[in-house]
């Protein structure tokens, strides 16, 4: 059983890393959110952390796309077609929740939607509702801050331990979570809850220390975050954990026109 688990693990690794090191374009449709309330609800976990996030730049982003909460915190940069309304640049958005229509690929909050537009057609671009695109996937850049977990409050000592990942940065995936005592061997691993939140209910005692399965292209590697968490960790805590993710082997993903992408 156990081998089976691990033929299905390196299997989703090899699909879910050919998506992460996609440069290339694709075409879809993209609509806004009316209210900035419907941000806070998002399937990620983030809450209100997400109107902080790039400016209030985020998207919610199709199954295709969220993975499975896989692809919280993902970034993507998302120009319309319109050439009248919109300017060539686009915006640059971070997935903070999941988008069930079948009509768009993305839904933007109101400041990534208008923000695509031209000097002064803002309200032009808003009246549409729903614009052709084109988008690619590109690299987080936290130029303020290393890799971080927030300790969810649904987390209970001693045993029970919830995290939610925040500044992911590079074009990259986490594909699994280990902790232990800080300076021990005795790795337990983590299972994602949802979106960006991992749990475990065998949380070791003492300073905690994590290590991570991170893909970025078709190569994975293990990472060592150099911080550990302290030992009286409470609840709605943020600690940094000293490591800055960026993108790996993006050399080796497959080629694709971007030719017409400036």
């Amino acid at each position: 059983m156990a081998s089976f688990q691990h033929f299905l693990f390196f299997l989703s690794l090899l699909f879910s890393t050919s998506i992460a090191c996609d440069r290339c374009v694709h075409q879809s449709k993209a609509a806004y959110f009316s209210s900035p309330a419907s941000l806070l609800g998002g399937s990620c976990g983030y809450g209100s952390m997400a109107l902080s996030f790039n400016g209030g730049y985020v998207a919610a982003a199709s199954p295709d796309l969220y993975r499975d909460g896989m692809g919280c915190g993902a970034c993507f940069q998302i120009r319309c077609k319109n050439p009248s309304l919109c300017s060539s640049g686009g915006v640059k958005v971070i997935v903070t929740d999941i988008n069930k229509s079948s009509q768009t690929d993305f839904v933007l909050s109101t400041s990534a939607f208008t923000a695509m537009a031209k000097a002064g057609m803002a309200q032009d671009i808003k009246r549409l509702g729903i614009v052709d695109i084109e988008y690619k996937r590109i690299p987080c850049e936290y130029k303020n801050h290393n890799l971080s977990v927030r300790i969810e409050e649904i987390s209970k000592k001693p045993n029970y331990l919830a995290i939610k990942v925040l500044y992911q940065g590079g074009q990259t995936d986490i594909h699994s979570i280990d902790v232990a005592e800080a300076g021990g061997w005795n790795w337990r691993f983590m299972t994602r809850n949802y979106g960006a939140v991992w749990n475990t209910s065998r949380a070791p005692a003492g300073p905690l220390q994590f290590r991570m399965v991170v893909t970025g292209g078709y190569d994975g590697m293990t990472v060592w975050p150099k911080k550990a968490i302290p030992a009286d960790w409470k609840a709605g805590a943020v600690s940094d954990l000293g490591l800055q993710v960026t993108a790996m082997a993006q050399e080796e993903c497959s080629p694709c026109d971007t030719s017409d992408w400036h």
